[in-house]
């Protein structure tokens, strides 16, 4: 196992190469912008899917909504470049909201985020996975084995350390970057040239039968998906070079002006070439199919927005475990997630971020339209929870300028709420869950940090609870037979000189018992031994209940009670388990067992 995560993982890293793991402009804009630049890849689709159930005419509103789209990227962008300045630890809307607003609207931002970073995952691998279907028809069967396997792939890579992931996985979205900028060029030289009818579209303007405010609004949030990802930056602030507060604006400020560039021009190709969104196949896809034909052009658009659509991905993965980290440091979160892995990245969070993505592709069966609602949804409450804490500080402070950094603020709040309204009332149906999971998980975060001030009260030496009083020590040493691994296991319990040792052996039928009794006798006079009968040839069972009695006996009289398991190690490691199956099922039923002390004591082979 240790060779396997060498190769997968690499080798450990020195907690002084910390400095080298930290990210550039251009390669943090790959990483933490793949989320935001991929959902140009079915943001507009969305807004099309709302549009086409009243009619293909209506699909002309898909322009002024994309306008509509634009002015909150731009009112966002600027709100979060103030946060990244006056937060510049990171933490992102979670530390915002906590300092501004109060615990709980900080813990209902982090746990939107925390489960929007899941969705992040799913939802990017499903749509990846279905840019790779669109391509491939009779891949469609496969659809969540796909998605499952590309989690995987994501995971370890991550786990190798954000820059050797940032490294490989650069390539690929500047790839994206450059083939969309193809397309969308080659798109707009055609329609000037005159090569796209004007008859495949309707023109702007014209009257739709059935039109109603409250579908446009609901196509208005379905296209604002194409903006979540955008406060991945101000969370990952920590992973940036010096100064990081200056690289990480500089970053946003790009992400902003490509996103803007790529999502515009995609919805005005499909606007123009009269497109309308398809079960089987993407509006990516059809767009480059109707600009280039089928040909290595088209291929080329399709594998690099599956190759962005996966990707992006990678946003959560690098957001997800600085923001459990945070949450982990309040104690809101078990503190596992504060440790570094091997390759000095966070690999608690990584794990747990893939073993939750893959839990809702297979129950969602990689449907990325299911979680979009949701998906959103989670990423507006944290951006009007930090626009209204951000209002909140520039009010108390007051710093230089600051009338023109809470009006920024103002409008990224008031756009921000209106959107999360917005979907509340148009997709109820899809995003109820919402007011059921959020109050569980901001109930959890209270639940574990009362468990974690319980436990700190009791382990702090200023108390004055008296310490218990141990009288002795009593050792149990089970055995299999009359070997050096028992002997090395008795001196051992020897030297520590208990008030007594009782050695335990469980045997199958009586002339066994009786023969090992007198073997005993002889060998080890001096050490208590009990013998166990089992009837139905169970170690564990008379052994464990053998344990309670003793144990029991021994609290009333204030004793310690320790289990010493004896193995022995070969010379290579895998045989470990071949020799040692006893040895390991009594430790793992005894291991959590309160007020008992449960070691081995390794004997080695030389041979």
């Amino acid at each position: 196992m240790s060779a396997l995560k060498r190769f997968l993982i690499g080798q450990p890293l020195k907690s002084a190469e910390l400095g080298e793991q930290k990210l550039n402009k251009t390669k943090a804009l790959a990483i933490l912008s793949s989320d935001a630049l991929s959902s140009v890849a079915y943001g507009p689709e969305q807004i099309l899917i709302v549009l086409v159930t009243i009619s293909t005419v209506a699909l002309w509103y898909s322009v002024p909504i994309g306008v509509g789209v634009l002015i909150l990227l731009l009112a966002l962008i600027l709100s979060y470049r103030q946060i990244i300045f006056a937060y510049p630890h990171g933490g992102g809307a979670y530390v915002v909201s906590k300092e501004n607003l109060g615990v709980n609207a900080g813990l209902l931002a982090g746990g939107s985020l925390l489960v929007d970073y899941i969705l992040t995952v799913a939802v990017s691998i499903s749509a990846g996975t279905d840019a790779i279907t669109s391509a491939f028809p009779q891949l469609h069967p496969y659809n969540v084995d796909i998605a499952c396997l590309l989690v995987v792939a994501i995971t370890i890579l991550n786990l190798r350390g954000i820059t050797e992931s940032a490294s490989i996985l650069a390539y690929p979205v500047y790839l994206f970057i450059l083939a969309l900028f193809i397309l969308i060029g080659v798109g707009l030289y055609k329609g000037m040239t005159g090569a796209v009818s004007p008859e495949t579209h309707a023109t702007l303007g014209t009257p739709v039968a059935g039109i109603t405010l409250f579908l446009l609004l609901k196509a208005f949030a379905s296209g604002s998906s194409a903006l979540t990802g955008v406060e991945a930056i101000s969370n990952a602030i920590p992973n940036f070079k010096d100064p990081g507060p200056n690289n990480a604006s500089k970053t946003l400020a790009a992400m902003g002006l490509l996103l803007a560039i790529l999502f515009a021009g995609i919805v005005y190709l499909a606007y123009a070439y009269g497109i309308a969104p398809k079960t089987q196949e993407t509006v990516v896809s059809q767009i480059a199919s109707q600009t280039f034909g089928r040909n290595y052009m088209y291929y080329f658009i399709q594998g690099t927005t599956a190759m962005i659509l996966v990707l992006a991905a990678n946003t959560g993965y690098s957001a997800f475990p600085l923001l459990a980290v945070n949450l982990a440091r309040d104690k809101y979160i078990a503190r596992m997630f504060t440790i570094r892995g091997d390759r000095l990245g966070y690999s608690n969070g990584i794990i747990f971020l893939a073993i939750m993505s893959i839990i809702l592709i297979i129950a969602f069966k990689g449907k990325t339209e299911h979680l979009i609602p949701l998906y959103a949804v989670g990423v507006f409450i944290p951006f009007t929870l930090a626009q209204t804490g951000m209002l909140v500080k520039w009010i108390r402070e007051k710093p230089k300028g600051w009338i023109v950094k809470l009006t920024v603020n103002l409008i990224g709040a008031l756009i921000s709420f209106t959107v999360m309204l917005i979907f509340f009332i148009t997709k109820l149906g899809q995003v109820w869950p919402v007011f059921i999971f959020l109050p569980l998980i901001v109930y959890t975060f209270h639940k574990i940090k009362k468990h974690y001030e319980a436990v700190g009260e009791q382990l702090r030496i200023t108390t004055c609870e008296p310490a218990i009083p141990i009288e002795g020590n009593v050792m149990i040493v089970p055995v299999a037979g009359i070997t050096h691994v028992v002997e090395n296991s008795m001196n051992y319990a020897k030297s520590l000189s208990p008030d007594q040792i009782i050695a335990v052996y469980v045997a199958f039928d009586r002339d066994t018992e009786k023969q090992f009794q007198e073997k005993w006798e002889e060998w080890q006079p001096d050490v208590r031994l009990v013998t166990l009968h089992s009837h139905y040839r169970s170690i564990i069972q008379p052994l464990t209940k053998f344990i309670d009695t003793v144990e029991h006996k021994a609290k009333e009289s204030n004793f310690r009670v320790t289990v010493l398991i004896p193995q022995f190690i070969p010379k290579k490691n895998w045989q470990h388990i071949l020799h040692n199956q006893s040895s390991l099922l009594i430790r793992a039923f005894l291991l959590y067992r309160k007020d008992l002390i449960v070691t081995t004591v390794p004997y080695h082979l030389k041979k």
